[in-house]
């Protein structure tokens, strides 16, 4: 595990270190989450499988979106001290990623421009604001 460059936290940071790699991104909190991480490569690494088999061009793929949403907790229960029973909560999450191949720029053609048409009506606007000065 190398530690080459830390994750900025920004949010949920109330226990989170302090590290002078943050600097970096203009924060002083940062951690190098090493399990979140390997999930994130095990989905590309899919997503990449996927795009072989629809014959896309894995190697001009690039994320368009990526989101992390909260999925439904599940509930597990600990025992406590004196017969009594505490939660065991896990904070399981759903992750959205798309992928999208690298567009190549096209030139667009010089078009003719047409003249702008106007309404009886904006024309009739434009000849009292030049002689409104009667």
């Amino acid at each position: 595990c190398e530690k080459k460059r830390c994750v900025p936290f920004r949010k949920f940071n109330g226990t989170c270190g302090r590290t002078a790699q943050a600097k970096e991104f203009k924060t002083t909190q940062g951690r190098w989450p090493v399990k979140s991480a390997k999930v994130i490569l095990n989905l590309l690494k899919n997503a990449e499988g996927n795009a072989e088999f629809k014959n896309l061009d894995t190697d001009n793929l690039r994320i368009q979106h990526i989101q992390v949403n909260p999925a439904q907790q599940g509930r597990r229960r600990t025992y406590r001290a004196h017969g009594r029973i505490g939660p065991y909560m896990s904070c399981p999450c759903h992750v959205e990623m798309i992928l999208q191949e690298k567009e190549e720029a096209v030139e667009k053609p010089d078009e003719e421009t047409k003249p702008k048409k106007f309404t009886k009506k904006q024309l009739a606007k434009r000849r009292l604001r030049v002689g409104g000065d009667k």
